[in-house]
């Protein structure tokens, strides 16, 4: 597959005395200390804050709109021993959410269930048919995690059935907050919550946390979960700033030291037995878990998080490996039939933005084709199937365009949507497919800008091949845990040669081993995935930049430096 080729845009460097500076006081690297500086962070005690998060730096739950709301309804249910239904989303945020607080009430003595929709039958987020499930099993409060800020309607249905409802979601809320007992959202524009991008789980985890606290609880007793939140702080791409970094960092510590069974089983049939990182979770957690939604049902997902026989949790662990290798399969097929339909269409091709649509498609990977279609045609991209007499779909968009004020602007072509700026769902009804296609195309071609459809690499910093050792090495590991917000570090080096072992391995991926003239005996594996065209000139000795991160490689129980090659000028 060829990829769009990127514009290089270089960090603004800070001042050059004043990198000196910092770098002798923090007795780092300049390089380190540089990066520090662009991040905002020029002071000793900003860097220890930032290499050092703190539970302290967690923020009083009560500060979120009705919190104390949802505490005491809570309480209430638990005195009286009402049964609570915990119902979530399929995908990873959601059936950690789901895990998470279910596991919790479990602890408290709650009787409780949980309740996951099923993806092709019900759709996103509540529906009637999970509200008459917990009417027909006498459930009189359901908790909705991930989902749930614009369903007004269903929760005036639950009403009439004697259900409460509380409300947990990070989604952006519609005009009108529903009638739940409590609707704990920090988008809100009445919230006043300090921090406004927690994923649904970590809005889970605030809600057990308020609860903890009000039973005179230790914060201690309450970090064990952290490892599900941090799940789903990788796979939502939620920012790794604030909150979230010190959720995220304890999360992995908890996943490093003290893996629950459900992880120990994931990563073991991944074949993963090193220190698990973010990537890790992104790359390998996180595709297992949402393919029980995608092709089977989620709550598949929430019987391995929750189980703690080693030998259950392993062997569903296989299920959903299975599970993740058959969508794995589809997503490959769907890519290639969608990408024939574009090239085959020379309007489709030229357009600010792609939709594309086939009834027979997969509901499970259409988000997934949606990024893939990005990698190729780079502008906001909506893939749509149809199921059940209605066509869903997902969105996917590039940076800085806001994809869902566009999708908003279609509403009155629409049956239901929802998301945020990179990402989104809707549904349409099959006669609207292609008046929506043109709106949608319009409202793009109107708000987006030539820059936007133009692939961006930022480069955090130029620096030569000598100065990765291994004191710059152990700096930059404490940037992590990386994500949105606090992206790893790219570096950029000029006039880098190929030392003569250059070759293809797996699916396109280039393998080489990299120096500066004339330092040939100085030289740095790399890997470039989908990089494997730049082959023959390497081959031909030719010159080129660099721009990669760099990591540690762990391999047959040895570990090294690597550069992650993201591109390549000759």
């Amino acid at each position: 597959m060829n990829f769009p080729r990127t514009h290089w845009i270089a960090k603004p460097l800070p001042d050059r005395n004043e990198i000196i500076r910092f770098a002798a006081e923090l007795r780092m690297p300049q390089a380190i200390a540089a990066l520090l500086l662009q991040r905002g962070l020029n002071t000793i005690q900003d860097v220890h804050a930032f290499f050092h998060p703190s539970l302290s730096n967690l923020h009083n739950p009560f500060l979120m709109k009705d919190m104390d709301k949802a505490v005491a309804r809570i309480v209430q249910a638990l005195g009286d021993g009402e049964k609570i239904l915990v119902y979530g989303d399929y995908d990873v945020d959601g059936t950690t959410a789901v895990a998470l607080v279910y596991g919790y009430l479990r602890q408290q003595g709650a009787d409780c269930g949980y309740y996951i929709p099923d993806r092709y039958k019900e759709g996103y987020g509540i529906s009637f048919a999970g509200i008459d499930y917990a009417a027909e099993n006498g459930y009189s409060l359901i908790i909705a995690l991930d989902c749930g800020i614009k369903a007004n309607d269903k929760v005036d249905y639950a009403h009439q059935k004697n259900i409460d409802f509380i409300i947990c979601d990070h989604h952006r809320p519609g005009d009108k907050i529903p009638n739940a007992v409590a609707v704990l959202d920090p988008k809100r524009d009445d919230c006043n919550y300090p921090y406004d991008e927690l994923s649904g789980c970590g809005i889970g985890f605030k809600l057990i946390q308020a609860l903890n606290m009000n039973s005179n609880g230790t914060l201690s007793e309450i970090i064990p979960w952290l490892d599900l939140v941090a799940v789903s702080i990788a796979a939502d791409i939620v920012p790794v700033t604030g909150e979230n970094r010190v959720l995220a960092s304890f999360g992995l510590k908890q996943i490093n030291t003290a893996p629950r069974t459900a992880f120990k089983a994931l990563f073991a049939v991944a074949g993963l037995k090193k220190e698990i990182a973010i990537s890790d979770l992104v790359f390998t957690a996180a595709p297992r878990i949402n393919a029980a939604g995608r092709i089977d049902h989620g709550k598949g997902a929430v019987e391995l998080l929750v189980e703690n026989n080693p030998e259950l949790a392993s062997q569903l662990a296989n299920d959903l490996n299975k599970t993740n290798t058959e969508r794995r399969d589809l997503d490959k097929q769907t890519t290639i039939h969608a990408l024939e339909m574009i090239d085959g269409d020379q309007r489709m091709r030229h357009r600010k933005s792609t939709v594309v649509f086939h009834p027979e498609w997969h509901k499970g990977v259409v988000g997934i084709v949606a990024s893939r279609l990005i990698d190729r045609y780079y502008r906001p991209t909506i893939v749509l199937t149809q199921h059940d007499g209605k066509v869903t779909g997902s969105a996917r968009s590039v940076r800085e365009f806001d994809i869902y004020e566009a999708i908003e602007a279609c509403s009155d072509l629409l049956i239901q949507f929802g998301g945020h700026k990179y990402a989104a769902g809707l549904t349409l009804s099959p006669e609207n497919v292609e008046s929506f296609i043109e709106k949608f195309d319009r409202e793009v071609s109107a708000r987006i800008t030539e820059e936007q459809l133009i692939p961006v690499t930022e480069v955090d910093l130029d620096i030569t091949l000598k100065s990765i050792t291994p004191e710059f090495l152990d700096a930059l590991k404490q940037f992590a845990p990386f994500g949105p917000g606090n992206m790893n570090p790219m570096f950029r080096t000029r006039n880098v040669a190929d030392r003569g072992w250059a070759r293809i391995v797996g699916d396109n991926h280039l393998k080489c081993d990299l120096f500066q003239p004339p330092d040939r005996n100085h030289f740095t594996a790399a890997i470039g995935f989908q990089l494997g065209g730049f082959l023959p000139e390497m081959q031909n000795g030719s010159m080129f930049s660099a721009c990669y991160t760099v990591e540690e490689n762990h391999w047959n129980g040895n570990v090294s430096v690597q550069l992650n090659l993201r591109d390549l000028k000759i």
